[in-house]
């Protein structure tokens, strides 16, 4: 009788053991929860340590339990990191994942828009700054950014405008010289450079007179220009490129 009451008694807490494994199976009662040591990624990358910011990063991102929060705190801290040591493409990576995860951050927008900058892809920066705008239109850093970025853009389009155009009209071109310099694109871009530059030099002149000796210099090359194009030796090309440099200098300005 006593060693059928224990068969019993062994046969119950067998069976409220398999009960309880399966529940926790199952899901009906909560799993422990693993504890991703986020701070340590956090801490090394701070301390601008790529080697221990390497493995601590990598044991929270990569895990697939790791916490939403810890995951992007981890993703943005790294992605500094790579960004302090010029790798791009990896802090690139890092600020695209944050924002899958929550695309409501300007302050990682504004970031990687930074990086597209640094890559020197412009019109990407241009979006991301754009969209760190549309979430916080008071983030200066992006309001910044975006305007320094606009006026570039504008800059080159303007630039894009006239390259391979001269100064002057070239329907009215009657002059050899000038129909040379219209038929060829390096020429005309030096001619735009060389006018524009003595139109700054006579700008910023110190006084008239010497705003008026600077126009006659001007003068007198288009003169020795026009005569010597056409004639044995003489090099176009380099007669601009030496007028150029005598109005902006040997520093170039």
């Amino acid at each position: 009788m006593r060693l059928k009451k224990l068969i019993q008694s062994g046969a119950v807490s067998l069976c409220a053991l398999s009960f309880n494994a399966a529940q926790a199976a199952t899901g009906g009662e909560p799993a422990a929860v693993i504890q991703v040591d986020v701070a340590s990624c956090l801490a090394a990358a701070a301390a601008d340590d790529m080697d221990k910011a390497a493995t601590a990063c990598a044991a929270v991102i990569d895990n697939e339990k790791t916490a939403k929060a810890d995951l992007i705190k981890a993703l943005i801290a790294r992605a500094a990191l790579h960004a302090r040591h010029d790798q791009i493409d990896r802090a690139i990576a890092d600020d695209s994942r944050v924002l899958s995860l929550d695309p409501a951050l300007a302050d990682i927008w504004n970031a990687r828009g930074e990086l597209w900058l640094k890559k020197g892809d412009k019109p990407k920066a241009v979006q991301d700054f754009g969209a760190a705008l549309k979430i916080d239109p008071n983030h200066e850093k992006a309001k910044a950014n975006h305007k320094a970025m606009a006026r570039e853009i504008e800059r080159i389009g303007a630039q894009m405008a006239v390259a391979g155009k001269p100064s002057f009209n070239c329907r009215s071109a009657a002059r050899a010289v000038e129909k040379a310099i219209c038929g060829n694109r390096e020429l005309a871009d030096l001619e735009r450079e060389i006018f524009g530059s003595n139109a700054r030099a006579i700008r910023e002149a110190r006084n008239p007179a010497e705003a008026k000796s600077l126009q006659r210099e001007q003068d007198e090359f288009i003169a020795r220009r026009n005569a010597g194009y056409g004639r044995a030796g003489y090099d176009l090309k380099k007669a601009m490129q030496e007028r150029l440099q005598r109005i902006n200098g040997v520093d170039g300005y």
